[in-house]
């Protein structure tokens, strides 16, 4: 019995027609290897911002739901291109959108979650030997409407279609090799994993990590996707995103994530009561503030001030919301710090290694870096800092915690 496999190109592998006729044999190699495929195709390059681009030039807020109505065309023309690229090097395909393959999503507009897969469809088409090319970032509701799944949602559509197949496994092709212990750009001397666990991958992906999208690695994690990042340029060994990392067991430390445009606010000398907390933060969750690194501190007996950290452009509604409340929550002040940045280290081994956590304070200090905040887990130790010594910190613990790449042993005469 063939396996099936699912595979998954991001824009800048389907970013013109050169690239799409390149993703096309890799289709037709996995089909004559012996699988059944189902590729999700994400919208070409920059199209999506293109259309973005459109919608504001006509209105400031465009309306939500005929912005997906907008945007999920852009993965239609890559997955039209697609099978006409397949069907000229003499494979069988057809292209299903989002809900032509049954994807079914809740009734949110630009966000929502996939809710389930109905593979009828999907699998007809397979057991007639098609290559099957699905729109990526696209469902729709119980009642009709398309929605779209936000940012990283072809990552999402491709590893919930390989759970609901029962794929043997689900390869993200992207413009990098795998998964690195830090982004390459920022940190020189990262190099590729070749092997990482979901629960480290998905910490890595919620501190910034822009590799895979935080729901794709999860539904992974639930079903027990294997996942393989892998380039869509060069054909070279990839990343395995799995239950347990195979290989580095001895590093405690095995990936380092940052974002900077971080913003501390501090509301200063609230009632020491057992709702302030609630109160506080359930009127951000309303206006869908993200909350991150949370410190509260008692100032008196019956008084508290309590800190978080958001993302900069969210200040300024953050602040308005709190100033609306204000009598409310009876704080006094509100003071806010920013250029701010959160750097990360992640790694299933530091429950097994204490002193994790003071290694990295040390290197900071060293580096005369301030730390402004503090977030621990079991797998990972955040700090909020000042942005403008992001990188500086960042290679330094690379470097700190063994994560550089390796140079080769010369050779000897």
């Amino acid at each position: 019995m063939l396996a099936t496999i699912v595979q998954k190109f991001g824009g800048t592998s389907v970013g013109d027609v050169t690239k799409i006729k390149r993703a096309a044999e890799k289709v037709k190699a996995a089909m004559e290897a012996g699988n059944k495929v189902v590729t999700v195709v994400s919208a070409m390059g920059k199209s999506t911002d293109a259309l973005v681009g459109l919608a504001q030039d006509i209105s400031e807020h465009p309306d939500k739901r005929e912005m997906d109505m907008l945007l999920s065309t852009g993965e239609q023309v890559t997955m039209s291109l697609m099978v006409m690229a397949l069907k000229e090097i003499g494979i069988d395909a057809v292209s299903f959108t989002g809900w032509q393959a049954g994807i079914k999503t809740e009734p949110i507009h630009q966000n929502a979650r996939i809710m389930g897969i109905e593979t009828d469809r999907v699998q007809s088409a397979l057991d007639e030997n098609k290559a099957v090319i699905v729109a990526g970032f696209q469902g729709m509701t119980e009642s009709g409407e398309i929605t779209t799944l936000g940012r990283g949602g072809s990552d999402t559509t491709a590893v919930a279609l390989a759970a609901a197949l029962k794929a043997e496994s689900c390869s993200i092709f992207t413009d990098v090799t795998g998964v690195y212990t830090c982004d390459p750009r920022t940190a020189k001397k990262a190099r590729q994993l070749h092997s990482i666990s979901y629960d480290e991958m998905l910490e890595l992906a919620n501190l910034g990590a822009g590799v895979l999208h935080p729901r794709a690695v999860e539904f992974a994690k639930n079903y027990n996707v294997p996942l393989i990042v892998r380039s869509s340029m060069v054909d070279k060994e990839g990343t395995i995103v799995e239950e347990e990392a195979s290989m580095e067991q001895n590093l405690a430390v095995r990936g380092l994530a940052f974002e900077g445009a971080v913003t501390k606010i501090t509301i200063e000398h609230l009632p020491n009561n057992f709702n302030t907390m609630s109160n506080v933060f359930s009127a951000l969750a309303e206006s869908g503030i993200d909350v991150d690194i949370i410190i509260q501190q008692m100032t008196g007996k019956n008084e508290m001030n309590i800190s978080f950290s958001i993302h900069t452009h969210e200040l300024t509604e953050a602040l308005s919301i709190l100033e609306k409340n204000k009598e409310e929550l009876g704080y006094e002040h509100i003071r806010h710090e920013d250029n701010l940045a959160k750097v990360s280290i992640v790694g299933s081994g530091m429950v097994s290694n204490p002193g994790v956590a003071a290694n990295m304070f040390t290197v900071l200090s060293e580096q005369e870096v301030s730390i402004k905040m503090v977030s621990t887990s079991e797998i990972k130790v955040s700090v909020v800092i000042p942005e403008v010594d992001m990188v500086k910190s960042v290679e330094a613990l690379h470097t700190a915690f063994d994560l550089d790449v390796r140079e080769e042993a010369k050779v000897t005469s």
